[in-house]
């Protein structure tokens, strides 16, 4: 058993505010019967003050507010809160958006679509993408864990990782995951995190326990 965190993080800029990642369903407070055939995998340690409403309020930022709702893939645990983003455009790669409706994906609980596919105006990208246009939040193609991964760099000096990668130790050793859309793909993705990394982007990987207990509050 490994413990880790589900963050999802939040993004000023002057045109706008950006969540990436919404992390859990607030349902997994109370039950773990959105989790389908993987609620035996994962033992869910969230309170109401987890949710993403909770944390954005203890912030001073009313959920209502947000502009955008990057999403990296479309995995549970990184789609549960943006039904909780009432006015948020959904940013998320094409390639994506098609493969997390595959039913089986679904009936295994690796995706839940009532968790994204939920109305909001949606923005089907189809690799690189410029959020704001002028360099500052930049959406990164990452593929490997699934079809259509992208990861987050902010200011081209700091990178959400998402699950590109799981752990800083895993990239230091070259370690891939048993489970994988395409390892050739998440080799040449690894590959590419080492190469920022050496050019001096921070990287912040989203299930680091360790990485995630020394981050600041503030990251840039």
């Amino acid at each position: 058993m490994m413990r880790y965190p589900v963050p999802g993080f939040l993004c000023e800029h002057d045109d706008g505010l950006v969540v990436f990642d919404t992390g859990l369903h607030p349902d997994l407070a109370t039950s773990s019967d959105r989790l389908r055939l993987l609620a035996g995998l994962f033992t869910i340690e969230m309170g109401v003050e987890h949710t993403l409403t909770a944390q954005l309020t203890a912030l001073g930022f009313d959920p209502a507010d947000i502009d955008i709702a990057v999403l990296s893939h479309l995995h549970f645990d990184h789609t549960g809160g943006t039904a909780e983003l009432p006015n948020a455009r959904v940013v998320v790669q094409r390639a994506e958006w098609e493969a997390a409706h595959d039913p089986g994906v679904i009936e295994l609980g690796g995706s839940d679509p009532t968790t994204y596919d939920i109305g909001r105006e949606v923005q089907l990208l189809d690799g690189a993408h410029d959020l704001f246009g002028d360099g500052s939040i930049e959406l990164v193609p990452t593929v490997g864990h699934t079809p259509g991964h992208q990861s987050l760099l902010v200011n081209q000096d700091l990178m959400l990782v998402a699950d590109a990668c799981y752990l800083a130790q895993a990239l230091a050793d070259d370690h891939h995951p048993e489970l994988a859309w395409d390892r050739d793909e998440q080799a040449a993705t690894f590959t590419a995190l080492r190469d920022a990394e050496a050019r001096g982007v921070q990287l912040v990987f989203s299930h680091d326990i360790e990485q995630w207990e020394s981050l600041p509050p503030l990251l840039t």
